[in-house]
């Protein structure tokens, strides 16, 4: 079946990526030269995140709600598991492995390891009370979920699909630097800080919101991204 391609990657993107790729291919043929695979390279990225969701459960279960080192701690932990999920794939393409099987169990572990990810952020917001923000974390899953369904099924059926604005990399950066410097910032201002509008009770921020309003921006715009993919779709269907 032809392929019909919706939308090219943006140039920037690319760019970067390809920046991205020059500092770590050093690490890629490392890791080649010491025979692990693209598939463990994809399993480690994994584990490190059932890591991530382990880190938000402890905090959660600390029940001390002005402790923010763990969102930190999770955080950065969230970047490290993002650099094997780059990692893998250019181990099969400089290790000339690439194969069906891999890409299938790169996309299926990616999503798990989202899965997971979201499930130890909501985890934990629930137990702090901040109901609305894992309210928004949950949507944030589904929208994440949709994107890459969108784009599946869509080459399933002989269309490209790999455009928008918040795509794996971007959730995955987002939501780990926003969560490591919520940690970091906590330090210096403490978890429990509160500004409220001058002379009111109004709320405006806490330090918690460095991470859940970033949480909301990845729900917003990852669903337009699916809902934009699948809009482009019908518009490549409709000039099949």
């Amino acid at each position: 079946m032809e392929h019909t391609t919706v939308v090219k990657a943006p140039k920037l993107r690319d760019k970067l990526q390809k920046g991205i790729y020059v500092i770590i291919n050093p690490l890629v043929r490392f890791l080649i030269r010491i025979g692990l695979t693209p598939n463990g390279v994809t399993t480690i990225g994994f584990s490190l995140n059932i890591v991530v969701a382990i880190i938000f459960i402890v905090g959660a279960e600390d029940h001390n709600r002005s402790d923010l080192s763990y969102v930190g701690w999770a955080g950065g932990m969230i970047l490290f598991a993002g650099l094997f999920d780059m990692l893998d794939g250019q181990v099969a393409r400089l290790g000339n492995m690439q194969s069906r099987f891999g890409a299938l169990f790169d996309s299926v572990l990616d999503r798990y390891s989202e899965l997971v990810m979201f499930f130890g952020i909501c985890y934990y917001l629930v137990a702090h009370h901040y109901f609305l923000s894992s309210l928004f974390a949950f949507i944030a899953l589904i929208g994440s979920m949709m994107v890459s369904y969108t784009r599946a099924r869509a080459e399933g059926l002989g269309i490209e699909c790999r455009d928008g604005l918040m795509q794996r990399p971007e959730r995955v950066v987002t939501i780990g630097l926003s969560a490591l410097i919520c940690g970091i910032l906590a330090s210096y201002i403490g978890g429990d800080y509160k500004y409220y509008m001058e002379g009111t009770k109004i709320q405006l921020f806490e330090t918690m919101s460095v991470f859940t309003i970033p949480i909301t921006i990845v729900a917003v715009l990852s669903n337009i991204t699916a809902l934009r993919r699948l809009y482009d779709c019908k518009k490549a269907m409709e000039n099949m």
